[in-house]
């Protein structure tokens, strides 16, 4: 009997040896499996694809993936860069691209287009009204003058808004249809025309060929410029969206932190300014990223109206995501 009772407790003491063996080698592999995944989240942050164009509002976004703020809080920017808003289009409808700068007119023609395309942020970008006219002195001198443009898009609209400002409409001028804006710029130095609306880098180029602001974005009070995305992607990915914001106001951080030259050359390269330039370029004073103001979209929209691009009973809010900012 002793016996029997003494191979029962060695049978007992085995088995409890051997489940807290097990034990300990779930816990340990738990353990592991947990360590991995915490160093995944770390090496593979979310990538996330923006269709940009080379422009002012694209900087902040390079300079977060070139110093790598993006990875810093866990998403990964690939930045793809457009030198047309067609080419950019393309790639959106496409799916190679998830966000996208873009402005407030066409946003409208999206969602017109049964797109349910979402702003998350207004952007920093620039239109300055070009002449070389001497007899224009103002927006006001515009009447019965040519101005060259790209019809139907925020630069047409943000023309119409500037003559509204000087108590003119598109109808006091004579529009002339450019979208290539390099050939804007040598017709208005070649006085091909009175007027026309360029973006960087073809205002610091104007600026030093002698050619003379009558207005712009900043002036007028103007801003178009937003980003957006699908809402499919904002659903999909809205603490990549929010990583993105974070690491853009790092950049933003750290070009006011550090000298012009310590970036100036990425400006050049991402933006497109020659190179003789360098040194009368004037980087905005960026600020951190923000949504959009109600009253823009209303007002673009309302343009839109006019020109027969949007159609449908579509309002800021159906169009302004709450993903990182609230309106």
């Amino acid at each position: 009997m002793k016996i029997k009772t003494t191979r029962r407790m060695m049978m007992l003491l085995a088995l409890v040896l051997v489940v807290s063996i097990v034990g300990v080698a779930c816990g340990n592999k738990t353990n592991n499996a947990n360590a991995g995944n915490a160093g995944s989240t770390t090496t593979e942050p979310t990538e996330l694809s923006l269709g940009l164009l080379p422009s002012i509002d694209e900087i902040p976004f390079v300079i977060a993936h070139e110093q790598g703020f993006d990875q810093k809080h866990g998403v990964k920017l690939n930045i793809q860069t457009f030198k047309s808003a067609k080419d950019r289009d393309v790639a959106f409808q496409a799916g190679k691209v998830e966000g996208l700068s873009a402005d407030l007119v066409a946003i409208s023609i999206y969602n017109e287009a049964g797109l349910d395309v979402k702003i998350t942020s207004t952007t920093f970008g620039e239109f300055d009204l070009f002449t070389g006219n001497k007899e224009i002195q103002d927006v006001k001198d515009l009447k019965g003058k040519s101005v060259i443009l790209s019809k139907n898009t925020s630069t047409q609209y943000t023309v119409a808004m500037m003559l509204k400002q000087a108590g003119l409409t598109e109808k006091d001028i004579n529009i002339t249809e450019v979208p290539q804006i390099p050939t804007r710029l040598e017709l208005l130095k070649n006085n091909k025309a009175d007027a026309a609306i360029l973006p960087e880098p073809f205002v610091t180029m104007g600026k030093t060929s002698g050619l003379r602001v009558l207005s712009s974005t900043k002036q007028a009070q103007v801003n178009p410029f937003v980003l957006a995305f699908p809402q499919s992607v904002i659903e999909a990915k809205p603490e990549a969206i929010r990583a993105m914001y974070a690491a853009y106001d790092d950049a933003v951080a750290y070009m006011k932190s550090h000298d012009q030259k310590d970036y100036i050359d990425l400006v050049i390269k991402e933006v497109g300014y020659p190179e003789n330039l360098k040194d009368q370029i004037v980087v905005p004073a960026y600020i951190p990223a923000n949504q959009v103001d109600v009253k823009e979209v209303e007002s673009a929209f309302a343009w839109a109206r006019e020109q027969g691009l949007l159609t449908k009973n579509i309002t800021p809010e159906d169009v302004i995501s709450n993903v990182q900012f609230k309106k």
